[in-house]
């Protein structure tokens, strides 16, 4: 009986040091959740969070992770893009960077959530990275308005002949 009390003593100690971890570790803070984009091509999967996010009425108000991912791709298999509806929520911009020459494209608020970007241009080239924006009109002193990017997002391709976070120039 007394084994009995004593194992019945032990799980319920077990089972409190368990329920005040959890508590601990749901309540914690976990920073400011930014959204993330994700980048998939030919089995390769990255999830990045904002390289600078800043305030939208206060563009100078930054917090700048530095956050940069990294995708292996090739050339026969595209790179699927996907963006969290918290991002195209807004209209916001992506920047396709190739070896020769960049694309750059507004996208309209929620009109999509997806896009196939091809790894190799017959024009431009190489795919060398991708960035998501989201762009805020600012004016300066002079009355000009243009958009700068409050948001970035920020994706650099690896390809198989070049070693990772350090892309080779075309030639």
């Amino acid at each position: 009986m007394k084994r009995l009390v004593a194992v019945l003593a032990a799980v319920a100690l077990l089972a409190s040091i368990g329920t005040g971890v959890l508590v601990w570790q749901l309540s914690r803070d976990h920073g400011p959740g930014y959204p993330e984009i994700s980048a998939f091509s030919h089995g390769n999967l990255t999830r990045v969070g904002p390289y600078r996010y800043c305030q939208v009425f206060n563009p100078t108000d930054c917090a700048v992770p530095a956050e940069q991912g990294e995708l292996a791709v090739d050339a026969r298999h595209p790179v699927q893009l996907s963006i969290p509806s918290a991002i195209s929520r807004a209209p916001w911009v992506l920047l396709r960077a190739y070896t020769d020459d960049d694309i750059v494209e507004i996208v309209p608020p929620h009109t999509r959530l997806a896009v196939t970007i091809p790894t190799e241009d017959p024009e431009r080239g190489r795919l060398t990275g991708i960035a998501v924006q989201l762009p805020t009109w600012v004016r300066d002193e002079a009355g000009n308005e243009f958009p700068v990017p409050h948001a970035e997002w920020a994706v650099q391709t690896v390809w198989p002949d070049e070693p990772a976070g350090d892309p080779q120039p075309a030639e």
